[in-house]
């Protein structure tokens, strides 16, 4: 297929919080697709946290980015050539591609996905990766029961909200920690959470968790770390559950900040802290769509998306999150 496809680089590795600097905007030639692949058209591209530990030469459960290869993010598009037996022209598909307009992938490792089901872009959202990872981490590693109070770091993002609202379905007293006021007024207003507090309006987070959570938290799932996190553990009730999802208030530091130690509050409350990786529930996946896809269509489960409009504002959608611009989602939409 002739034409021109642009492509984002990773020029150089950031120092703390990553700059445009860090990017570069290349174009080359729309790939032809080998035997068994797939050439898909993007339609959204996902910006997601884990994001930035692939920016580091530095081990990590994802693999790091070398200077000078195209970035990756999950893709949602439209297959325009297929050399695999269960795509064709015309299909809607996502997997893990390129930072790219077009991208080849092996059709072994992608997805089809129903449009009829809901707007494609859920794909890299509520019935995607974060949807499945705030799906298999609630119910799985926090284990909510009724009459539990859950607190839900992060919680206006694309995982924390929907974990907040799985844990409202499993009969929990849900309290979520966010940015901003529109943040905190659309989970206690729309989403049903029971109360929200506003860590950017608190001097004093200790107070703002025990006066949310008065008789303490019997879970607490984990988006941020840092003093929201060790304000949360200060309030972990006998037998607590702890989901480790995501620490992004330490994914830019430079050295990192040691703060109190809280291992020894969980020789009093045997607490359990759990970190967790959505992909090892990887067989389980169409479960978890499924149930999700149920759940929002009968208004169980709502969602937010914040699009970014334009290819060219990959970087920027990326370093938005870090600034908190985001609500539920954050997408790129190609422009047609």
């Amino acid at each position: 297929m002739a034409g021109t496809n642009r492509q984002w680089i990773l020029e150089s590795r950031p120092t703390g919080e990553p700059t445009m600097d860090n990017f570069e905007l290349r174009e080359s030639e729309i790939p032809e697709p080998d035997h068994g692949e797939v050439l898909v058209k993007s339609r959204y591209l996902s910006v997601d946290p884990y994001m930035r530990g692939r920016m580091r030469d530095a081990e990590s459960y994802a693999e790091p980015w070398d200077v000078g290869d195209v970035m990756q993010a999950g893709v949602v598009g439209d297959v325009v050539e297929s050399n695999h037996p269960d795509f064709e022209e015309g299909d809607v598909a996502t997997g893990n591609l390129r930072w790219a307009e077009y991208a080849t992938a092996d059709g072994d490792e992608l997805q089809p996905v129903d449009p009829d089901l809901a707007p494609v872009s859920t794909a890299l959202g509520v019935l995607g990766m974060p949807g499945r990872t705030a799906y298999f981490g609630t119910l799985e590693v926090a284990e909510p029961e009724p009459g539990d109070t859950v607190l839900v770091s992060g919680a206006a993002g694309a995982v924390g909200s929907v974990v907040g609202q799985i844990s409202k379905l499993a009969g929990a007293r849900v309290v979520g920690i966010a940015g901003a006021e529109e943040k905190t007024d659309w989970l206690t207003e729309e989403l049903g959470f029971d109360a929200a507090i506003n860590y950017k309006e608190t001097d004093d987070l200790y107070a703002a968790v025990g006066e949310a959570c008065p008789d303490g938290v019997d879970a607490y799932f984990d988006n941020v770390g840092g003093e929201i996190t060790d304000a949360a553990f200060a309030h972990l009730n006998v037998r607590a559950r702890v989901a480790v999802c995501g620490q992004i208030s330490l994914y830019n530091a430079t050295e990192r900040p040691m703060g109190p130690r809280k291992l020894a509050g969980l020789i009093e409350t045997r607490a359990r802290v759990q970190g967790l990786l959505v992909r090892d529930w990887a067989a389980r996946f169409g479960e978890a769509t499924e149930q999700l896809a149920e759940w929002v269509q009968n208004g169980d489960v709502q969602y937010r998306e914040t699009v970014t409009e334009g290819f060219e504002n990959m970087p920027e959608a990326f370093l938005g999150l870090f600034d908190g611009v985001n609500i539920g989602k954050q997408l790129v939409k190609v422009e047609d």
